[in-house]
């Protein structure tokens, strides 16, 4: 393989990179291009606005996750049921253009009967998995959609996904909370974050401990400015209480942004669990490991 055209098409922004045949990263773009801004039948032509000289350069393979195989993107690609590896997920890609085009499938799961799917974070969690040299890990991919997802043996044994950063925008924006708030969020105030997640932990309700936003306002408590970083510090707690977590097992890998991983990191640090992050780069080494095993593949 000489190069590798590795794309994250997600809902709301679009990011690629030219790989070479080592999986050195050459060149990346990204462009606010998410799903929900490209016209129907317009998909084809994002495409060749943002990787079509990459491809009339290199005749390279593209290699697309994300939300693009989705039934909004620009074709379905089905779920790949749960526990899935490395191999599941190479030998179910959607091809858009054989040999030329591929996109990656995401994955599903069943948990106490109710189904739950993820896409792109699959690609994310193997290729955190080939950087950290790891077989079985627990991982969180924080985001709107927070994805906290079982490894073993190098598949993927089931994932659960909170809706943590969706449900912080609602608050922050659209409930009474928000006349508490100011307009902007700042830099994270650490002491805020960690009562937050404090009270989180000793509310044991979320339905109960947001109210505290308010209150803490009414009786200066909290300065206005800490009050997002309180409030960022309610739901991520909320998210971890939901873990069953302690520290017999190694280190929580955090597959994300710096800025969000590092507040999980915060997070599980103030619980007494070791962390580990990776960055953007995992989705760019789990399409080269893709890659990889097709070229290999007979």
């Amino acid at each position: 393989m000489k190069h590798l055209i590795a794309i994250d098409w997600g809902t709301s922004s679009l990011r690629g990179a030219l790989l070479a045949g080592d999986g050195t990263v050459l060149e990346e773009v990204s462009a606010p291009a998410g799903i929900l801004v490209v016209p129907a039948g317009g998909f084809a032509g994002v495409f060749a606005q943002h990787f079509g000289r990459w491809q009339q350069a290199t005749g390279a393979l593209a290699l697309i996750a994300g939300m693009a195989g989705s039934k909004q993107g620009w074709q379905e690609a089905p779920y790949c049921a749960c526990p899935a590896g490395f191999a599941d997920i190479a030998s179910r890609l959607h091809w858009i253009e054989p040999a030329r085009i591929a996109l990656v499938p995401g994955l599903s799961c069943e948990d106490h009967g109710v189904p739950d799917v993820m896409r792109g974070e699959e690609t994310q969690v193997f290729g955190a998995l080939a950087l950290l040299g790891l077989a079985d890990a627990r991982m969180v991919l924080p985001g709107t959609h927070s994805k906290w997802v079982q490894v073993a043996q190098g598949r993927i044994v089931g994932f659960r996904t909170f809706m943590t950063g969706e449900l912080y925008a609602l608050l922050r924006q659209h409930s009474i909370l928000a006349r508490t708030l100011p307009q902007e969020d700042g830099q994270l105030d650490a002491d805020a974050f960690r009562r937050g997640l404090a009270h989180a932990r000793a509310s044991a309700s979320l339905l109960h401990a947001a109210f505290s936003v308010r209150t803490l306002a009414l009786f200066d408590r909290l300065p206005a400015s800490a009050m997002p970083s309180y409030l960022s510090g309610l739901v991520i707690g909320d998210e971890l209480r939901a873990q069953a977590l302690d520290d017999s097992r190694g280190p929580v890998v955090v597959v994300g942004a710096p800025a969000l991983a590092a507040r999980y990191r915060l997070a599980l640090e103030a619980l007494g669990i070791a962390a580990a992050t990776v960055g953007a780069q995992a989705s760019w080494s789990g399409l080269f490991a893709i890659a990889r095993h097709l070229e290999q593949s007979p």
